[in-house]
């Protein structure tokens, strides 16, 4: 086996690897933005534009490079569109990437506008606006810049061209319009934003601890906003490293055409590296942003692997005795706090007491199943943790008589005590939901 051989099945075989990588992290970003809630901002309505970009990469342009690689025989537009297909997904990843540099720049720069001026509408349309640019730049050589090749009656039959890159697309489009044009110059417009964002936060932190201007809850956001800058600062800083030797390359080949052809391995790895750019960003984003790390391990733990781990709203694993999962709701109203748990288990036998919290100087404890409260004004060192169901009796007595409630409800004389029934204790916490200003009791998973 020859030494090009050996090179084009390596070659293929880290595509391929590349491809199926791409496809599946991305496939986890999408999944994780669609799943949590508080990942559909508007920041990451461009990270999912991204993403798109880079799934495209690993089910089409990947496969179109083996192909063109090998250097079959096809119509010349057909194998002009297969080189272009990789330049239109570039684009767009370029300009997703710009569009989210500006977002964070309003959102440091100017964070009280920020709502008004970047809204859901506007971040869409922008989207739609960046494909349909780099569907006309990564096209163009298809409207006529382009090297037209007679066909090679040698290798292929009449009407038929050999399929390679540089034998349909002019280095003059790669090098002046695409790269120094539609890549170079928003790298470039990135790197400024950015370098623009860390200023400004920077700025504003000295402020803060000068002037001790916002509180502690304003300087937590900026960090916040600081963090994620730097995250997508890192992603763009990987694009520039992933693609700018392909692009080197080609201006080598069109600025100096006596030196001498680069081996076809370097070439290779020069692809095999832009490729890689679309497999990095969700390992990025799971190393530096908390969010999507945690609805990863919840997609992967509940959706792929099946295992009943239990998971917040924000997929982190809750620390409990109990393997089920289960719902709370949590009621409070006029000093009276109350949390309620309802099973969802068919195979726990376990029932003890799931939460307990202040409540004016008494405290609260609930457990399950069934479905029951109980309600102490005892100290906390004193509290018997009493569980009886809801619609049996529900016990309140007056605070100078509170050492002898400590003892449990069936102990507690008569005087001072009030036994209520379901219907009247569901009457009083309806009273008091509405003092509090709560309308309704919603059921939060």
């Amino acid at each position: 086996m020859s030494d090009s051989s050996a090179s084009s099945i390596i070659y293929i075989i880290l595509e391929l690897l590349i491809a199926v990588f791409s496809v599946l992290g991305n496939v986890l970003v999408c999944w994780a933005v669609c799943l949590n809630s508080n990942l559909q901002s508007i920041t990451n309505f461009f990270v999912v534009s991204l993403a798109v970009a880079d799934i495209a990469v690993g089910v089409l342009a990947i496969p179109f490079s083996i192909v063109i690689s090998i250097g079959f025989c096809c119509n010349f537009y057909g194998c002009l569109f297969i080189a272009c297909f990789v330049l239109v997904l570039t684009q767009s990843s370029i300009f997703s990437l710009l569009a989210i540099a500006i977002d964070r720049y309003i959102a440091i720069k100017l964070p009280l506008r920020y709502n008004s001026l970047v809204t859901g509408e506007r971040a869409r349309g922008i989207i739609a606006i960046c494909w349909v640019l780099s569907i006309i730049i990564g096209l163009t050589p298809m409207m006529g810049w382009h090297k037209l090749t007679e066909s090679d009656k040698k290798t292929c039959p009449p009407n038929l061209v050999k399929c390679l890159f540089e034998e349909v697309v002019v280095m003059d489009y790669m090098v002046y319009f695409n790269f120094f044009g539609c890549v170079l110059i928003p790298l470039l417009l990135m790197l400024a934003i950015y370098l623009c964002i860390f200023m400004a936060a920077r700025h504003q932190l000295k402020l803060m601890e000068v002037k001790a201007l916002h509180g502690e809850k304003s300087r937590s956001t900026l960090q916040k906003e600081v963090q994620a800058a730097k995250s997508l600062a890192i992603i763009v800083g990987l694009f520039a490293v992933c693609w700018l030797p392909l692009h080197i390359i080609n201006c080598f080949t069109l600025f100096c055409p006596q030196c001498a052809r680069p081996p076809a391995w370097i070439m290779y790895v020069a692809i095999i590296l832009s490729h890689t750019n679309s497999v990095i960003n969700p390992f990025i984003y799971a190393y530096r942003i908390r969010e999507f790390r945690q609805t990863f391990r919840r997609i992967i733990w509940r959706n792929i692997l099946g295992r009943q781990e239990r998971f917040d709203r924000d997929g982190r694993v809750r620390s409990s005795t109990y393997n089920s999962i289960t719902d709370s709701i949590r009621l409070k109203a006029n000093s009276l706090s109350i949390d309620l748990f309802t099973d969802h288990s068919s195979n726990s036998s376990e029932s003890g007491p799931a939460h307990i919290s202040h409540v004016g100087g008494g405290l609260v404890a609930v457990s399950h199943p069934p479905l029951s409260v109980v309600i102490s004004h005892c100290p906390l060192h004193a509290l018997r943790q009493t569980q009886f169901p809801i619609g049996d009796h529900l016990d309140f007595t007056e605070q100078q008589q509170q050492q002898r409630d400590c003892a449990g409800p069936e102990s507690v004389e008569d005087k001072g005590k009030e036994n209520l029934s379901s219907a009247q204790l569901a009457s009083l916490l309806n009273k008091r939901i509405k003092k509090s200003g709560f309308s309704e009791l919603e059921k939060v998973s």
